[in-house]
């Protein structure tokens, strides 16, 4: 775990050199269960990088019942560390996972959950608490969990009046950037310089920058 943080910590001094700020989230694989949950969390709060500032939870989704409980008292360890709360939840399975999310780990913003849309009652709790779903549409197509792109959610999601995010899940393993998934989805879905700036926008108030910060990046995005 040192060795790790070292490595991250570095990382982050060296990427100032190019005008850019890095944040960590720890995620939990959750596939791996207890250890995994104990394994994540005692690194976060024992050996953290200076620039750690959110927990989360991805991998297989299908088997987290089995662990709530483990999971559960992770997050509430890490975010009385004050950590935020960023777990994955919704790609792979219903929106059961959501609502675990939500309720049993805290979520301040959810890692996909597309699958809110087959359940009514979660979607109006979503656009009402202004809960962020950060929407990988590469991502999604490559695992399978959208046939095509142009099947993708994402307008209705938008149209729903949900706060989405655009995002490149994991580039090397997709094969994709964030630039890419921009122009991803305006040849997809037709969207212009508007639609384009109010997904930058959304990101950067989903963010977990100083507010000043944020105000700074947003005055940089055009509106038209």
């Amino acid at each position: 775990m040192p060795a790790v943080t070292e490595a991250l910590d570095l990382a982050a001094k060296e990427a100032q050199a190019y005008g850019k700020r890095v944040a960590y989230i720890f995620d939990i694989p959750g596939q791996l269960g207890v250890a995994a949950a104990r394994a994540t969390l005692d690194h976060a709060l024992d050996h953290p990088p200076q620039a750690l500032v959110g927990f989360g939870l991805a991998g297989i989704e299908y088997d987290r019942a089995a662990y709530r409980d483990a999971f559960r008292d992770a997050f509430r360890s890490a975010i009385a560390a004050g950590l935020h709360s960023v777990p994955h939840a919704g790609e792979m399975t219903g929106p059961e996972t959501i609502w675990e999310a939500l309720d049993g780990l805290g979520a301040e913003r959810i890692g996909h959950g597309i699958s809110c849309l087959d359940d009514p009652r979660l979607v109006e709790r979503l656009r009402a608490e202004r809960i962020p779903l950060e929407i990988c549409p590469t991502s999604n197509v490559r695992t399978r969990q959208v046939p095509e792109l142009a099947a993708h959610p994402l307008p209705r999601l938008r149209a729903e009046g949900l706060v989405v995010t655009l995002n490149s899940d994991d580039p090397p393993m997709f094969g994709t950037s964030l630039t890419q998934e921009y122009r991803a989805v305006a040849a997809a879905f037709g969207f212009g310089r508007a639609e384009l700036a109010e997904l930058a926008a959304a990101a950067v108030r989903a963010s977990f920058l100083d507010e000043q910060t944020k105000q700074d990046i947003l005055a940089e995005i055009p509106e038209d």
